[in-house]
């Protein structure tokens, strides 16, 4: 399944006329959300928390030179290899010459957006190595040949009548809905791999620059499987994910699992802290991460729109989003969706191809209030929203209105009598019409319009 954001305005309407995938998310991201404010409730300490984590990733990405410096030399010291991708193609690249180089013809992955971002699968697939994702929400959107829904949930969009569906017609086994028997199904499946991989290939939630060891949280045991049972193991994480020292990861994971799951903590807290079979006999001989770049450091330099850098991936910001609950994470076209994912998606894609993703949202600011990391999002989507006007990249109706609206505010009379006619001709229509609205009425009805006007209402107001 490839998705570009040029073609968001098909994927939103094609959203809205789907009721099943509407409603599998909007169930979905309420109980989320009301799992979230149960567990959060319970953190008298959430704001200071959350000034806490803006603070140390605030330091993380100023200084983010000197803190890669410092991973890089403290993970060749836990004997981990490093790797630099400056892209996409790099990075395919690099996975690539490693997996021939090893003789690797299967790769056992856990969940990694990351992953999703460089396009690896497919390129993997062309190479003749077989990749399979292990992370059960990821597995089923593999099997569909679709990229993930939500940041956290692969699969938020689909039901589970839905996935028993799928596993009868892709796995040909008997049909159920019931989620223990469908969880038992893939983990039959997946431990067959696990045993016969070569590779082992993960993202990271993020890396400790003091102590050069990485981090992968999760909750079904599947990245543990991943990194400890291959002989060779893969990381590849975006510069930005660092933290400085270990004192600063237990913030992280408090506001971590409550944002993203409603959870006190997650089930499984994994830490690679380089080679372990040799020592342990168990865990993989060798471990190497890709540090990628792919638009990264360009955002860094960017001092009003680095803050969207600090993002741990926690996902409550879909969950509250008014826009996503209505349309899902696939309608974005892209890999990063939601407030953040409209945040990024210009930013590593250019204006150009991202000129659309920045429209999708209301300005309401419930991203703002949740974010664990105190991103103002609604504040960033409103910059890339005037940099994609300043650079010619709106749509010609609305450049056309704006200038109309400009000379209408330099010539009161005129103004006066546009702002008028509305009301008055509204007054012709037969009684429930709505007001004729070429394209936005299509979907939508809009509300009426005073027949006094604003102004008329306004002297009077003032009067009293």
């Amino acid at each position: 399944m490839h998705l570009s954001p040029l073609k968001t305005k098909k994927y939103v309407k094609a959203a809205l006329k789907d009721e099943r995938v509407r409603k599998a998310v909007d169930k979905a991201t309420q109980t989320v959300i009301n799992a979230r404010k149960h567990v959060i409730d319970q953190i008298g300490y959430w704001e200071d928390l959350r000034l806490k984590n803006h603070a140390m990733k605030r330091d993380v990405i100023e200084n983010l030179a000197d803190y890669l410096q410092m991973f890089e030399s403290n993970c060749r010291k836990n004997e981990i290899q490093v790797l630099w991708a400056a892209d996409a193609l790099e990075a395919r690249q690099i996975i690539l010459d490693l997996a021939k180089k090893n003789g690797v013809k299967k790769i056992v992955k856990s969940k990694s957006l990351t992953t999703e971002e460089i396009e690896l699968n497919p390129a993997l697939q062309e190479n003749g190595i077989e990749s399979l994702e292990t992370d059960l929400g990821e597995y089923i959107v593999q099997l569909m040949d679709q990229i993930p829904s939500h940041l956290t949930m692969p699969a938020m969009h689909l039901s589970r009548q839905d996935i028993g569906r799928l596993f009868q017609e892709k796995l040909c086994v008997e049909y159920t809905d019931d989620p223990v028997a469908l969880m038992g199904i893939a983990r039959k499946i997946l431990r067959e791999h696990f045993l016969s991989s070569d590779m082992g290939l993960s993202g990271a939630n993020f890396g400790v620059a003091g102590s050069g060891v990485l981090c992968i949280l999760e909750n079904e045991a599947n990245a543990h499987l991943t990194l400890s049972l291959p002989r060779l193991h893969v990381v590849v994480m975006g510069i930005e994910k660092l933290v400085p020292d270990l004192k600063s990861v237990p913030f992280i994971l408090k506001a971590l699992a409550s944002s993203a799951t409603g959870q006190k903590s997650t089930c499984y807290v994994n830490f690679i802290g380089g080679p372990s079979r040799e020592k342990y006999g168990e865990g993989p001989e060798e471990v190497i991460v890709i540090l990628l770049d792919n638009g990264r450091s360009k955002i860094v330099k960017e001092p009003l729109l680095r803050e969207t850098l600090f993002c741990i991936r926690c996902g409550a910001c879909l969950n509250h989003c008014p826009v996503y609950q209505q349309i899902g994470g696939h309608a974005y076209g892209s890999v990063y969706m939601g407030p953040i994912g409209i945040c990024l998606t210009p930013q590593y894609l250019g204006e150009s191809e991202g000129r659309h993703s920045p429209s999708l949202c209301s300005i309401c600011g419930a991203c703002y209030d949740v974010c664990p990391v105190k991103i103002d999002m609604p504040r960033h989507i409103l910059m890339l929203r005037n940099r994609i006007v300043e650079k010619g990249y709106s749509m010609k109706a609305e450049r056309i209105g704006m200038k109309g609206w400009a000379f209408l505010t330099k010539h009161p009379m005129l103004y006066r009598l546009a702002t008028w006619f509305p009301g008055q001709f509204q007054r012709l229509l037969p009684k429930g019409m709505a007001f004729p609205a070429p394209g936005y009425t299509r979907d939508r009805v809009m509300g009426r319009f005073d027949p006094k006007g604003f102004r008329k209402r306004y002297f009077k107001l003032r009067d009293i």
